[in-house]
């Protein structure tokens, strides 16, 4: 305002004082004829848009007179209630359409579906316009685009006797016929503006002519003067304005400075500092002169936008014109947008930061991080303690655990994280959580109900200054499971309803993440639990191997790998580690069914490759009977290795279905992948599977493990791999425990993504002085030497007392293999946790237990055998068969060579009374 009123003195003031008055009168005389060219043209714009609007508002009364006309007509309520209105409507509408003038009459239901138009093509279909103030019995008019182009249309009800609306009709005009109207009086129009001009410009030379004669004897300076009492004075600006001379006095104050400013009558002529009542800072601006844009200054209660500018630029006087602008308003209204766009951007950034885990109490923490301090001063949540397990909350509020306290000091007396509170019914976290509604305190020091929970510790509260509380229900399936309590302090005004509303809002984003959480914690710990009652829950004694696992869980779900440590006959040991393809419950689920598998197959003491084909059978037959249903997609198969290590011979047999080779550590301390034959993952059928036999040094490492433990996004195989290879190395004297832990801390420094099952087992050999064997010739004879030479061993060994059912199980097997099988036969003593015998022979038949009559000769041998020994059975091997019994050995058993001093010398005659 200020540049804008600089510079039209700039170009209308100097020019006329520096002017001889004939150009002045001139300049007037061109201004005049500009003044009254934008009259006519005025004039002439005025006639054409009285002329349009009154054309259409007869287009208007025309339509609405048409309407009622043919409403009121007799014979429509009969028509309207024929089966067929549209036979008899139609012609009487084209007719009175076309009699009236009008380009179309529609006759409607109430549902706006046309009986009647002057294209049939749209009878029956929905009328466009407004209809539902005719149906409340109004005449309605409006301009819409319908199926003619644009149309005015008038749209009135018809009546039944009753006064009830039974059908609407709509009359109008097309918007061109109208406008074509207006265009045909357009001519007349601008004639009649053209001699209006003509006239005009006549007057105005004539009083111009007159002018330049009267101004010959007007003083210049006088001219100047009026011309800037003319300009300054503008009385119609909606904005302050202020003249300040040079020597700060105010030279000029129209009428709404005088209003904002609340100036006397009599201020134009003094000083600024003699101003009354006027701000310090807004003084100072007017005395100092400098430019100001936009500057808030205080007027009483008002704020005012000051702009100021000098008026000397182009050489006029020196001073400075001021506007003034009241925002008040606009500032409120600013503030108000300004709190509704921090609360839409809390809403937004609790929507992205609240939910990022399936932890319930992450979830919690999230809510009360991001409500701090942008809406309260501190948040406390509450849960049942049920939700935390995943379990459904209790219907009262009892049993509520403090899962989360933020706030802006943690100073605060509020109840501590991890506190069990019983509600008090009266308290508002009681109703709230019996109603599933918000409860507003306003003033906590008024709230007995409140302050009966705890009155010492609500007592601190209020002294530390909290004042206000919101209590929110966390509200997910309409199932309450906690509460959100927002709190205000000092430092801000107490809640009010709209904020109890953002409160709800806020809560309610939070609900969903919380029960989300919690059944999946319900979820997540059912699997595990089903997942860790497959896995084994303790090693098995066993001498061959010093074993040492571990089993991570991954960080979400639970999946397939399991490894089991099976003891075999002949002091051996069976070692599996396996991956079930998929997440999940049925992925647990089958890793149950092939463990399983793999134990009642380690029974039959089937090698590494058989074992495997078997397996490979039954995943096959799993996808099978679960093709077509939901859990079909994830099983697609499993990775298992197999390995059976054998103490006495140092020997290991194993064979891998998909998984990855195991590793070695060497008792020097190198480690190796061991180079074992890879077969195709179980389940994809049609491929043998091939075993390795290894002779594995006393105090060798033998590693297995799943693909969770080397497999990562971040790096390839082959360099989880390496790691792995790094971290075992090095280390010949680290125990498997610590081997175990060493290769965690080294490849997995977090949680894993993927579930890992780590085994390590340390090879021991059976010494030579705890086996004992003995090549058999074929002969029955040979039976009773076979005795005499197992009752010495025994003997030895300090197993005397086992030395008659020894010598009566090996009798039986010794003698079947004679009768029945083929040569080699050989007999083996292993004298371990047990005392295992063992029968071996050339033949692939297996004696079966059987229960014999009383007048059999035979078939008792085994039965005995049975009922002696702890156990038996029979392998297979490539040579034939062998056939074992175990039985356990005594209490206290010495060391061979180490009898006790004062044991009783063995009786001589003891091994003949045997035999």
């Amino acid at each position: 305002m200020a540049n804008r009123f600089a510079g039209f003195r700039r170009l209308s003031l100097r020019p006329l004082v520096n002017k001889s008055p004939r150009s002045v009168a001139g300049q007037v005389f061109v201004l005049q004829v500009a003044v009254v060219v934008l009259l006519v043209a005025c004039g002439v714009l005025a006639l054409a848009l009285q002329s349009q609007r009154d054309t259409n508002a007869e287009a208007k009364h025309r339509s609405v007179a048409v309407a009622e006309t043919f409403a009121h007509s007799p014979g429509v309520l009969a028509a309207l209630q024929t089966p067929d209105p549209s036979k008899i409507l139609q012609p009487l509408t084209e007719v009175a359409r076309k009699a009236a003038g009008v380009d179309f009459i529609v006759v409607m239901n109430t549902h706006g579906i046309r009986y009647t138009h002057p294209l049939p093509n749209l009878i029956g279909k929905r009328f466009v316009g407004t209809i539902g103030p005719s149906l409340a019995g109004k005449i309605y008019t409006e301009s819409v685009h319908g199926p003619l182009g644009q149309e005015v249309q008038a749209t009135v009800p018809i009546k039944d006797p009753d006064g009830k609306v039974v059908a609407l009709v709509s009359a109008g005009l097309k918007v061109k016929n109208v406008t074509n109207q207006v265009d045909r009086q357009l001519p007349i129009i601008l004639g009649a503006g053209a001699g209006a001009l003509v006239v005009a410009t006549g007057g105005t030379a004539l009083v111009g002519r007159r002018l330049r004669r009267q101004t010959h004897s007007l003083a210049p300076e006088e001219m100047t003067r009026m011309y800037e009492h003319h300009d300054a004075v503008l009385h119609s600006v909606r904005e302050g304005v202020l003249i300040v001379g040079g020597d700060g006095r105010l030279l000029l104050a129209n009428d709404e400075a005088r209003r904002l400013l609340e100036l006397p009558a009599d201020v134009e002529g003094r000083h600024v500092s003699e101003l009354p009542d006027l701000d310090p800072e807004t003084m100072e601006l007017l005395v100092s002169g400098r430019e100001a844009t936009d500057e808030v200054h205080f007027a009483g209660e008002r704020l005012l936008a000051v702009n100021q500018r000098p008026t000397d630029r182009g050489g006029g006087p020196k001073g400075t014109v001021v506007t003034l602008r009241d925002s008040t308003e606009l500032q409120a209204v600013t503030g108000r947008a300004q709190i509704a766009r921090e609360r839409l951007k809390l809403l937004y950034d609790a929507g992205l930061g609240i939910g990022t885990t399936l932890d319930v109490l992450s979830t919690a923490d999230e809510l009360a991080r991001v409500a701090v301090p942008r809406f309260a001063d501190f948040v406390t949540v509450d849960l049942a303690d049920a939700v935390l397990h995943g379990e459904e909350p209790a219907p009262t509020a009892t049993d509520m655990r403090r899962t989360s306290v933020c706030g802006i000091r943690d100073d605060h007396p509020l109840y501590e994280k991890d506190r069990l509170i019983d509600y008090l019914p009266s308290t508002p976290q009681a109703r709230g959580y019996g109603s599933g509604h918000a409860e507003l305190v306003t003033d906590l020091s008024t709230a007995p109900g409140w302050q009966a929970q705890d009155p010492e510790r609500t007592k601190e509260i209020i002294e530390y200054g909290i004042h206000s509380l919101v209590v929110a229900p966390i509200q997910a399936r309409g199932i309450v499971l906690g509460m959100a309590n927002f709190w205000r302090s000092k430092q801000h005004e107490p809640f009010d309803e709209e904020e109890v509303s953002l409160a709800e809002e806020l809560v309610a984003r939070a609900a969903v993440s919380i029960d989300n959480a919690r059944r999946y914690t319900r979820e997540h710990t059912l699997a595990v639990t089903l997942q860790r009652s497959l896995l084994p829950r303790a090693l098995p004694e066993q001498s061959a191997l010093d074993i040492a696992y571990r089993y991570l869980p991954a960080q979400s779900g639970v999946s397939g790998d399991w490894f089991d440590v099976i003891p075999l006959p002949g002091s051996r040991v069976a070692l599996a580690v396996g991956d079930v393809v998929g997440h999940g419950l049925h992925a647990a689920a089958t890793m149950g069914r092939l463990r399983t598998a793999v134990h009642n197959f380690s029974t039959l003491d089937l090698p590494p490759d058989e074992l495997l084909s078997h397996l490979d059978d039954l995943v096959g037959r799993i996808d099978q009977d679960e093709a077509g249903t939901e859990s079909a997609v994830d099983v697609v198969g499993a990775t298992c290795l197999y390995a059976i290590y054998d103490p006495a011979t140092r020997r290991c047999l194993m064979a891998r279905a998909g998984h990855l080779a195991p590793a070695l550590v060497h008792p020097d301390g190198t480690a190796t992948f061991l180079d074992v034959p890879t077969g195709p993952p179980l389940g994809l059928g049609g491929m043998p599977f091939q075993t390795a036999e290894l002779e594995l040094p006393e105090g060798s490492q033998l590693v297995l493990y799943t693909d969770g433990l080397i497999e990562d996004r971040r790096r390839d195989l082959d360099v989880g791999m390496e790691l792995l290879r790094t971290a075992l190395a090095g280390h010949p004297d680290r125990s498997p425990e610590e081997s175990c832990q060493d290769v965690l801390d080294a490849l997995l420094p977090g949680r894993p993504k993927d579930d890992v099952a780590l085994l390590v087992a340390r090879t021991r050999a059976l010494s030579p002085d705890r086996i004992a064997d003995w090549d058999v010739p074929r002969d029955p004879a040979a039976v009773a030497g076979m005795r005499d030479a197992v009752s010495r061993k025994l003997d030895e060994w300090g197993l005397t007392e086992l030395g008659f059912t020894t010598e009566l199980v090996l009798s039986e097997l010794i003698t079947n293999a004679i009768r029945y099988a083929s040569e080699p036969i050989h007999v083996r003593l292993i004298r371990d946790r047990t005392l295992i015998c063992e029968v071996a022979d050339g033949s692939s038949t297996s004696p079966h237990l059987r229960y014999a009559a009383t007048m059999d000769e035979g078939g008792r041998g085994l039965f005995l055998v049975s009922q002696i020994a702890e156990r038996w059975g029979t392998r297979y091997t490539p040579q034939g068969k062998v056939i074992w019994a175990e039985q356990a050995l005594p209490a206290v058993v010495e060391e061979p060579g180490q009898a006790p001093a004062d044991a009783a010398l063995p009786d001589e005659g003891a091994a003949d009374r045997k035999h």
